[in-house]
């Protein structure tokens, strides 16, 4: 993709380059569209690779004691395993979908839990699920790779495809097109519910984690052996590679993009995060923590306290971005110093966080079972929900702030209403 015309300059302190990021005028959702539509797509048939089975982390579960407290709204209780994922349609912000490892998802009501209709006829842990940016379709994916794709209204399914290993999975932001990782390193991106068909190419290792970007033209991947590609979606082709010093030394664990898609930021199981220009893919600045992990005194061969970045976001109306340790460590850095800003400690690991679409409040979910909303300008906790007794896997957050939707290890998903009369 050619760079946009004009760009304008933004200055970074310190010993860092100073870098150009191209403002990326916003399509409409007509033009993205079409240009979905004159993707060539190849008629590629699903691999088998061997599957290997995931088994879930039992020694992570909240410990017994944990004191009985309930502060959600609604609990939908339909799930007799772990519930992994939860997502929220986007139109309306009524229904959510979950998927657990009882190998079911469900479509429900967020106002009072009431089941819509059940995503059958998957066979492994469904660990993916989402709807598509007009709520119309929902698409849910399991371990083993069938990924299925249903009409909401309808309550049918419309389309259904086997790859392999699933990593993970996104919609499209404008337009019925999926796109997904595998564990073979390939991506797959279908027309929905046509199901024309076009694969990505990564190295031989798991696609890790992966986003769109805003202009829905490319999209960012991140693969087990530390690299990171952009990839032009309309040609199949690799914009950028990132890899030995400018990649990470281990596993990409996730990937976002501020509102433009102008800046990327990965996270790693390296403790890393880095922060990338989309345009140019050079590296603009790297933030890592100081004595997240100690080593072991010398002589000694015990493995350091593992840690690892979970989750990273941008804030929309401030300069900063938020990075979710296994440590337990919420940091907040300061994009125009790229300096750390705040540390918000958990007493046990973020397993993800969100921010607020428009005020600088990041939510943080993690392993003790509660929801925590923090003030990134002062770094002081706001609020705190709990409600599980289990750790929360995933979680939700309404486009007005007042709800947010949570999955746990205890088969259970929650609604709670945080609205407050001075936000």
């Amino acid at each position: 993709m050619e760079p946009a015309e004009g760009p304008e300059a933004v200055s970074f302190h310190g010993d860092e380059e100073i870098i150009e990021v191209v403002e990326l005028g916003p399509p409409g959702p007509d033009d993205l569209a079409d240009e979905m539509e004159d993707v060539d797509f190849d008629d590629e048939g699903a691999e088998e690779p061997d599957a290997e089975g995931w088994e879930t982390e039992e020694d992570e579960r909240v410990e017994d004691g944990m004191e009985v407290q309930d502060d959600s709204d609604v609990t939908f209780s339909l799930h007799s395993a772990s519930v992994f994922c939860v997502s929220l349609d986007p139109k309306t912000n009524t229904l959510a979908v979950t998927g657990g490892e009882d190998d079911k998802a469900f479509v429900w009501r967020v106002s009072d839990g009431e089941l819509l209709f059940e995503c059958s006829g998957h066979k492994d842990s469904v660990t993916c699920a989402g709807f598509s940016h007009d709520s119309v379709f929902v698409a849910t994916g399991d371990m083993s790779g069938l990924i299925k794709v249903w009409r909401v209204d309808a309550k049918e399914e419309v389309w259904s495809f086997e790859v392999g290993d699933l990593e993970w999975m996104e919609w499209h932001p404008q337009a019925h097109v999926l796109l997904a990782g595998t564990a073979d390193g390939n991506s797959w991106m279908w027309k929905i519910p046509s199901g024309d068909c076009k694969t990505f190419q990564g190295p031989a290792c798991p696609a890790t984690c992966g986003k769109i970007l805003p202009d829905g033209k490319r999209a960012v991947v991140g693969y087990e052996d530390g690299t990171m590609r952009i990839w032009d979606l309309k040609q199949g082709t690799s914009l950028h590679v990132l890899k030995g010093q400018d990649g990470h030394q281990d596993p990409l664990t996730c990937v976002a993009s501020n509102q433009d898609g102008s800046l990327i930021m990965t996270g790693s199981v390296d403790c890393y995060t880095k922060l990338v220009n989309s345009t140019t893919g050079k590296v603009v600045c790297v933030f890592k923590m100081e004595n997240m992990a100690p080593k072991a005194p010398a002589g000694q061969s015990e493995e350091a306290e593992s840690n690892s970045v979970e989750s990273l976001g941008f804030c929309n109306v401030m300069p900063l971005v938020a990075v979710g340790y296994l440590n337990g460590t919420l940091a907040i850095y300061d994009l125009s110093t790229q300096s750390l800003r705040h540390t918000c400690q958990h007493k046990s690991g973020i397993v993800q966080l969100l921010w607020e679409e428009n005020s600088a409040v990041v939510y943080t979910c993690s392993l003790d079972g509660a929801v925590r909303l923090w003030d990134a300008r002062s770094g002081k906790m706001i609020s705190e929900y709990r409600g599980h007794s289990a750790e929360i896997l995933d979680f939700a957050v309404n486009k007005d702030a007042s709800i947010v939707v949570t999955t746990s290890g205890d088969h259970q998903a929650k609604v709670f209403c945080v609205q407050r009369p001075d936000r």
